[in-house]
Parts: structure tokens; C-alpha cells; sequence
């Protein structure tokens, strides 16, 4: 599990290791070396989606990204809400460091063959989908080339790797 603390609140996200361990071991990975520290959730587009770890306050790549990960979107995990997804240029494998959380079922973007691949879910929010609702009710506006950019910075200050009580 892993605790986001944001300057909206606090949530927790449980990673699906099984079902998309090429994700979710990436993911950990950035949240051990600290990575998501000090990056912002850059687009906000309430009844769809927020995305979040890659880019500083300033609208800048963050600089440390590892390379581009294999799509895990073939695994059988849909895109409902609350889910956690990579996110992604148009090239199907070319995720890195960059996520989103789905505000509602998004089924468009699941896997449905080779034409429309479809978005990686490697995790859900397990708690805390309240402040990831109030990160949607932002307003949002354009800049520095990026359109739906909230207009207060919403930071996640700190990513923690909570060991598993089993």
C-alpha cells in the first residue's frame, strides 16, 4: 500500500502486484526513490479523470524517469472508478512515471484489441477517494501549453510504502 500525502489530503493506494506487475513494481519503485515527491496533478477533468506524477509545479518534466514500461492493459482490470492507470502517450508502451485515477467508469479506455489498446489499471484508491474528488472540483484553465491545469498547484508532498501487515 502506499500513502499520497497531497496539499489537498491524504489517500491510500493498494497496487494490483498480480495482476500487473510490470506496473505496479514501476510504480513502487518511483514512490521508494521518492520521485512523486514534489510533483503536481497537472490535468484535471472532472467527470473523467486526474493525472498526476511527472510534472513540477512549473509545468516541467520532472527530471529521473526511468524508461518506458511494457502496457499491462491486456490483465483483465477495467478502468472504473477509483482505479488507478498509466498514463500514456499514443505509443501503447510508452508509460513512465506519469498516472491517473479515474473518477468514474471510464470503459473507453480499456483494452479491446490491438486498434484500441486501451490504459494499464495497476491499482485502486483504497482510502481517501474524497480528496481525490476535491482534487476534481479544482478549477482548472491553461498553462504553459497544458490545458485543465489546476490554477492552485495540487502537490503531492510525499509518497510512503506502507509494508504489508500479513
Amino acid at each position: 500500500m502506499l500513502e499520497f500525502k497531497t496539499s489537498k489530503g491524504t489517500f491510500t493506494v493498494q497496487l494490483f502486484d498480480k495482476q500487473a506487475p510490470i506496473s505496479a513494481e514501476n510504480f513502487r519503485k518511483y514512490a521508494e526513490d521518492g520521485y512523486f515527491n514534489g510533483t503536481v496533478f497537472h490535468r484535471v477533468i472532472p467527470g473523467f479523470m486526474v493525472q498526476g506524477g511527472g510534472l513540477t509545479e512549473d509545468m516541467d518534466s520532472k527530471p529521473g524517469q526511468r524508461a518506458a514500461i511494457k502496457n499491462e492493459a491486456t490483465n483483465g482490470l477495467k478502468n472504473k472508478r477509483g482505479t488507478l492507470s498509466m498514463a500514456r502517450t499514443s505509443a501503447i508502451d510508452s508509460a513512465t512515471s506519469q498516472f491517473f485515477v479515474n473518477l468514474v467508469d471510464n470503459d473507453f479506455l480499456d483494452h479491446k484489441g490491438q486498434s484500441n489498446y486501451g490504459y494499464a489499471v495497476f491499482g485502486r484508491v483504497d482510502s481517501g477517494m474524497e480528496v481525490i474528488d476535491a482534487i476534481a472540483a479544482v478549477k482548472t484553465g491553461n498553462r504553459r501549453g497544458h490545458q485543465d491545469v489546476p490554477t492552485e498547484a495540487i502537490v503531492i508532498e510525499s509518497v510512503t510504502v506502507i509494508p504489508d501487515s500479513k
